[in-house]
């Protein structure tokens, strides 16, 4: 299947704005790349209105600062999910993902909380693990201060910060909380490896090619022998049993697709309750380009549904 009407308009639409002189992200620098990216979030819109909307700024691990921002639907949330953006590690940020926290908190019912971590390459791994972590385990310790209620918590993000979200997941298991009751995994970045299929397929060229990737990590872990480790590459972890249940989401004309699928794999042999879409069409980031690609709605009431019957089950356990 061939990429939908919606996606190939759209990148039509970007190479003619582009210019045919235009170099491609890769070939810029971290901060050239950011300039030339950042117009994809005026396409997006404000989103709905919410209950209340905050800022926070919490102190990583290494005494520098990120900011958080916390948005509460409603006055009673069901639920509160730690989201973190995509980009390679690199680009975008919770201003570019406001108008997709307002929707997924609008739909889901449930307390969305962006984290901005910081980036590379200024910021290279382990930082943005570490800030992920901090504000994972931070949101935990305030949920009721958020949702007035000890209500489900979740961890999720899209594309790098999918990868931020599984790290974060395993972390929580293997330090006895903050106690999950489930993941959301967006074509999750798992793995360091650029010799699957998904990576080779010349239709899978399109937002995020290879080269693109392959810059991230660059960028990122510049050392290709430290990517191998869990922290950086979640589908190398010795076991994945006792994690939360997962969405995992992947896209069928991606080069994270196969990594991705990989990981769902491992997560079902591990005894982990998983869901997982191939949605097709699709290219890579198509959840983030929200009221640009229909595709991107669709995911996002499959997110927020999921999100809503999770949390109504584990409130009727827990009750």
């Amino acid at each position: 299947m061939a990429l939908d009407e919606a996606t190939t308009a759209f990148l039509t639409g970007m190479a003619q704005a582009a210019g045919p002189d235009a170099k491609p992200l890769w070939e810029l620098t971290a901060a050239e790349a950011r300039i030339a990216s950042s117009g994809l979030k005026d396409l997006y819109g404000s989103g709905p209105d919410v209950h209340n909307a905050e800022d926070h700024t919490l102190t990583g691990y290494d005494g520098g600062n990120f900011k958080v921002r916390v948005l509460v639907p409603n006055d009673k949330p069901n639920a509160v999910l730690v989201y973190m953006h995509g980009g390679g590690w690199v680009l975008d940020d919770i201003e570019g993902y406001e108008t997709l926290g307002r929707q997924l908190a609008t739909k889901s019912g449930a307390v969305i909380v962006l984290v901005n971590y910081r980036k590379a390459p200024e910021h290279p791994f382990p930082t943005p693990v570490e800030d992920a972590w901090t504000a994972l385990k931070w949101t935990g310790e305030n949920v009721e201060r958020f949702a007035g209620a000890r209500v489900p918590l979740f961890v999720g993000g899209d594309s790098a910060g999918g990868n931020l979200a599984a790290v974060t997941a395993i972390r929580a298991r293997d330090n006895a909380g903050p106690e999950l009751a489930g993941q959301v995994l967006l074509y999750p970045s798992t793995d360091s490896d650029f010799s699957r299929a998904s990576y080779l397929e010349p239709e899978n060229q399109s937002f995020l090619t290879t080269e693109f990737m392959q810059w991230f990590w660059n960028l990122y872990l510049p050392e290709p022998a430290l990517r191998i480790q869990p922290e950086a590459s979640p589908l190398r972890t010795g076991s994945l049993a006792g994690l939360a249940p997962a969405l995992v989401v992947t896209a069928e004309h991606d080069i994270l697709r196969d990594e991705g699928e990989a990981y769902a794999a491992r997560l079902e042999e591990s005894g982990v309750n998983v869901e997982h879409h191939r949605w097709p069409g699709q290219m890579h980031a198509f959840f983030s380009m929200v009221n640009v690609l229909p595709a991107s709605a669709d995911v996002m009431n499959l997110v927020a549904n999921s999100i809503r019957t999770r949390a109504t089950d584990t409130a009727r356990v827990a009750g």
